[in-house]
């Protein structure tokens, strides 16, 4: 029998890097959103503890400020000055996952020592680029480097009592390594894999990933490889939903909801054919949905 839950885990974006609408695209996917104002953040968790109060945002997105704020108006109440955040996660060096760092630093927040948990070779890359650089020489982020080394593997506490693990993962590492999180609480365990590369390339990586996870947010990038005409998807090789749900339809359909689907383009139908969303939660599968909270 799970423990009494203690954190709370709130999604607080599904897109992609790009959000929606996307910077170029002038398909009937954005220019509808733009039509009907409807935006859409790039995916990021946050987490709370009932007990403190501290709270965890998991990805530093370029929509770093509604993000926080929705996750503020979620968990309710105070917040010491300068200190929006007691934590903050990092998965790799794409910048829908740490451009908003620069936010923190003097030009905007000026946030006061606000740790940041990534890898040693993600806090590398930090220490040596503006203007991440500066926020870490002038003490508004403290960083906090985790080697996985060669078993893959590297644990940590963002915050007392919340165990996180850290799991390399396959992925484009133009400027880092990448790593997905598998986030402990008393009562469940949730995982956060938004890049990986194809499962089908790295032999029981999948199963590996979901190992002693009740909860699961994964890569849905992209549906099939026709939604991004006159680019190169070998170059960035996400796995599609339907391989997705291929390997993992036993489980879905054994455990319906706790496998959620994220991370999505712009050009991905499953946000736009009601039909084919349908179909997809009549299998088990979860298309995530920004709001939605978990107890861990």
């Amino acid at each position: 029998m799970n423990a009494e839950p203690r954190f709370d885990a709130w999604l607080l974006g599904r897109m992609q890097d790009g959000g929606m609408p996307h910077l170029g695209c002038e398909a009937p996917c954005c220019e509808d959103a733009r039509r009907r104002g409807v935006v859409e953040h790039p995916c990021s968790l946050g987490i709370r503890d009932r007990r403190s109060g501290g709270l965890v945002l998991i990805e530093a997105t370029p929509s770093i400020e509604p993000q926080i704020a929705m996750l503020r108006n979620l968990a309710g109440g105070e917040r010491p000055p300068r200190r929006p955040v007691d934590a903050v996660m990092l998965t790799h060096a794409h910048i829908g996952h740490y451009a908003g760092l620069m936010h923190l630093g003097q030009e905007v927040a000026a946030v006061d020592g606000v740790p940041v948990h990534c890898t040693v070779r993600m806090a590398a890359f930090l220490k040596s680029n503006a203007p991440w650089s500066g926020a870490v020489e002038a003490g508004h982020i403290m960083l906090h480097a985790h080697d996985p080394g060669e078993v893959g593997t590297v644990e940590f506490e963002p915050l007392p009592g919340l165990r996180v693990e850290a799991v390399r993962v396959p992925h484009r590492d133009d400027y880092s390594d990448t790593v997905a999180f598998k986030v402990r609480g008393p009562s469940q365990t949730l995982l956060w894999a938004p890049d990986v590369d194809q499962w089908g390339r790295h032999e029981d990586l999948l199963d590996d990933l979901l190992a002693d996870v009740d909860l699961a947010y994964l890569d849905a990038t992209f549906y099939s490889g026709d939604e991004c005409p006159g680019r190169d998807l070998s170059l960035i090789p996400h796995p599609f939903v339907g391989e997705t749900m291929e390997l993992l339809a036993d489980r879905a359909a054994a455990s319906p909801g706790t496998l959620r689907l994220m991370h999505f383009n712009h050009s991905n139908p499953v946000l736009h054919d009601p039909e084919l969303a349908r179909s997809i939660v009549e299998q088990g599968f979860a298309i995530a949905e920004a709001g939605r909270c978990d107890r861990l």
